[in-house]
């Protein structure tokens, strides 16, 4: 049976002062209504209902999270340990309740258009999880410019399934240099890595103990005791214990048996506050605004607010200004990146109050 994790533990440092450490990027609306991790979910439609669907994110959000998706299973972990702990957790739950379980792995954070797409893909990859119960499957993205902060994966060998460009994984590559990303590009056959996976949680969890014995011992423990009284203590004990890693450097670059379907759907990560410009269509003046705004000679700017605070600029260009009701954020788009060293200066100043 096909279960949905979607993994919400991030901070969304790079979307402050929006996103705070109480209400982080995917428990906000960047478009439309909805919050990032309520379009998450309801993007699978009946393909996952929601009781099928698990949230893992920090112990701190759990509430938070359970009053957006009411019907979800929501884990808390006790610490941030990175993406392999978070789906090894998420694995060995279901692995427990249901042996056959296929693990479809979701960041909360990404802009994905057409649900009917996606459902497809998803059905697709499933189909290719059934054929070969040791592959892993992941979707990948064509890159529509050579982006440095993405990671990538190589395709190889076509695989024959209906409807979708499958194919076997060659490497994995990290966030590359510009000169690099512009040979990724120009090959043809690099996608940008969506961070998307599916495959049935046995396997991952045997791969995890071949892999990373000293973190699959402390998932194993955990797992020994799901469902009983034991379970809060257990996973606070252990939890804390296992050293970190990605999911992609524990197991995704040593596998083998790696398949990545060209994904048919839109895509975006939202990693920073220039994702607004793509997700909302600009004004006449180049500027996306959220909120009550009023520009005079303001272009290519974005503007993010509440109906409730007028925002007005005067003779700019380029920037983003982000209004919270006790922070302001006013940067040219250039140095969006620099929005974290903002964080941690506020972190070490021990103004927590406004984090």
């Amino acid at each position: 049976m096909l279960h949905a994790v979607i993994m919400a533990g991030g901070s969304g440092t790079r979307f402050w002062p929006a996103s705070r450490r109480t209400t982080p990027k995917q428990l906000l609306c960047f478009s439309g209504e909805r919050t990032m991790i309520q379009d998450t979910s309801s993007r699978l439609g009946d393909l996952v209902p929601q009781d099928r669907c698990m949230v893992v994110t920090n112990s701190s959000l759990v509430d938070a999270i359970k009053v957006q998706l009411p019907s979800a299973i929501v884990v808390g972990e006790p610490c941030k340990r990175d993406t392999a702990p978070c789906v090894g957790l998420a694995a060995a739950i279901l692995a427990k309740n249901d042996p056959d379980a296929i693990m479809l792995v979701m960041p909360s954070d990404h802009v994905i258009g057409t649900d009917a797409d996606f459902q497809a893909a998803i059905q697709s990859g499933v189909e290719l999880v059934n054929a070969d119960p040791t592959r892993i499957v992941t979707f990948g993205i064509k890159p529509s410019y050579p982006a440095e902060s993405f990671g990538y994966v190589q395709r190889g060998e076509a695989i024959n399934i209906d409807s979708v460009n499958a194919y076997q994984v060659t490497r994995f590559r990290e966030k590359p240099n510009l000169a690099t990303a512009m040979e990724y590009c120009e090959s043809g056959t690099f996608y940008w890595n969506s961070g998307i996976f599916l495959w049935r949680a046995s396997l991952i969890l045997d791969l995890l103990r071949k892999h990373e014995p000293e973190m699959a011992a402390h998932i194993d423990a955990i797992a020994k005791v799901v469902g009983s009284d034991q379970f809060d203590e257990t996973l606070s004990t252990h939890f804390s214990q296992i050293n970190g890693k990605s999911i992609d450097y524990a197991v995704m670059e040593r596998h083998s048996n790696v398949a990545v379907i060209e994904a048919p759907f839109r895509w975006d990560d939202v990693g920073s506050w220039q994702a607004i410009a793509r997700l909302s269509a600009p004004d006449k003046d180049g500027n996306s605004v959220r909120g009550t705004h009023v520009g005079i000679d303001t272009k290519n700017t974005i503007i993010y607010g509440d109906a409730n605070h007028a925002i007005i600029t005067i003779d700019i260009d380029d920037l983003v200004v982000v209004h919270t009701s006790n922070a302001t954020l006013v940067a040219p788009k250039s140095s969006e990146e620099r929005v974290r060293e903002a964080v941690k200066e506020l972190e070490a100043r021990g103004l927590d109050a406004f984090l």
